[in-house]
């Protein structure tokens, strides 16, 4: 049966957090990880720097404007996240009838019946055609003509349904702000879904487990906000394949499982941004945070603090302070004097990433 210590190094490592592993372009981080939680867009920018090599603020608005290799949309349990762009279309295409379905009654709360969705659908495509990229502020003044209130979550929720429907996606940031584009004029389509049904569902699972190794089905399940029931299958899909096995009551991308290196007394020390993958991705924490100190880590109100790991382990919380100059980090229990020289590294590291983005 694998120690909590095993398990944590193989998943920091396949993060590409902990064993040194870091990946040289924004592309590649998101490559390696699939999806990058991204509903706070610095903190996005914030997990694709810390899993790389020097990888600066302007690399990464680059590779989404310029490049276009990776983009921002709805995806995972329904929160933004930054993936792959030619992985977009089939994981959208997966994943959006049953987000859709689980907005059916906020829908009906707003007042947003099908004929009005419709319509929104339409207009939205219009006018991105016709004046794109365009904010949300300005998507909702176009809304407001077919009698939508300006005001409230109703324009959110007819943009997001055009995402989810496959017409507009997260384009060029436009003085720090976020703007809309046509998914079919910002990604051309590269022919048929690279995955479809079971092969597609497959294919996340598989991704899911390259980029978090060990995991079990449920934790699969919670990181996609698929129902077990589709986990369990998609399990059963990788394994008459043969390209899972199994670590204790875990599991493994086959191959994978090999001894990992001795531990230096340096610790691998890295910044997570807020709301990171790493502890998010699955079902229970206490892998990658000690029980007595989850609760600095998740405050409540759907908080989930920007954390400092050594060897995957999470030792601290940490915060900014005014500016891009002043980190705050707040160790649960004294730290060794080598930890304390990564976190200094970390802390000026993450200054001039932030200093360059501004």
């Amino acid at each position: 049966m694998p120690d909590h210590e095993s398990v944590r190094r193989l998943r920091a490592q396949a993060q590409a957090l902990g064993d040194g592993a870091r990946e040289a372009s924004a592309e590649a981080v998101v490559r390696r990880v699939f999806a990058i939680q991204a509903q706070d867009a610095s903190a996005a920018d914030l997990g694709i720097r810390v899993r790389g090599l020097d990888i600066t603020a302007p690399a990464i608005r680059a590779a989404y404007e310029d490049e276009r290799s990776i983009v921002r949309g709805w995806y995972m349990r329904g929160t933004l996240h930054t993936v792959p762009s030619e992985d977009a279309r089939w994981v959208l295409r997966l994943l959006s009838s049953r987000l859709l379905a689980a907005t059916g009654r906020r829908y009906q709360q707003l007042g947003l019946d099908d004929d009005l969705r419709r319509r929104a659908d339409r207009l939205l495509r219009q006018v991105l055609a016709a004046h794109g990229p365009l904010t949300r502020a300005e998507l909702t003044g176009h809304l407001t003509t077919l009698g939508v209130p300006p005001d409230g979550q109703a324009p959110f929720h007819l943009i997001r349904h055009a995402a989810l429907t496959g017409i507009l996606c997260h384009g060029p940031q436009r003085a720090g702000e976020a703007t809309y584009v046509l998914l079919d004029d910002w990604l051309p389509a590269l022919g048929r879904f690279r995955w479809e049904g079971d092969a597609a569902l497959a294919e996340l699972a598989r991704r899911y487990l390259a980029a978090h190794a060990p995991a079990a089905l449920e934790d699969f399940a919670t990181w996609s906000g698929l129902p077990v029931t589709w986990a369990r299958r998609a399990w059963r899909l990788l394994a008459e394949s043969g390209v899972i096995t199994e670590y204790g009551t875990l599991t493994m991308p086959a191959g994978r499982v090999q001894e990992l290196p001795v531990l230096s007394d340096a610790p691998d020390v890295r910044m997570l941004p807020a709301y990171d993958n790493y502890l998010v991705g699955y079902r229970t924490r206490e892998v990658s945070v000690p029980a007595l100190h989850q609760a600095r880590v998740w405050p409540g109100g759907g908080l989930i603090r920007p954390t400092v790991i050594a060897d995957g382990l999470a030792v601290a919380t940490w915060s900014r302070g005014s500016g891009a100059r002043s980190i705050q980090v707040d160790a649960f229990e004294p730290v060794t004097p080598q930890a304390q020289q990564g976190i200094e590294r970390e802390k000026a590291a993450v200054v001039r990433f932030l200093q360059a983005s501004s």
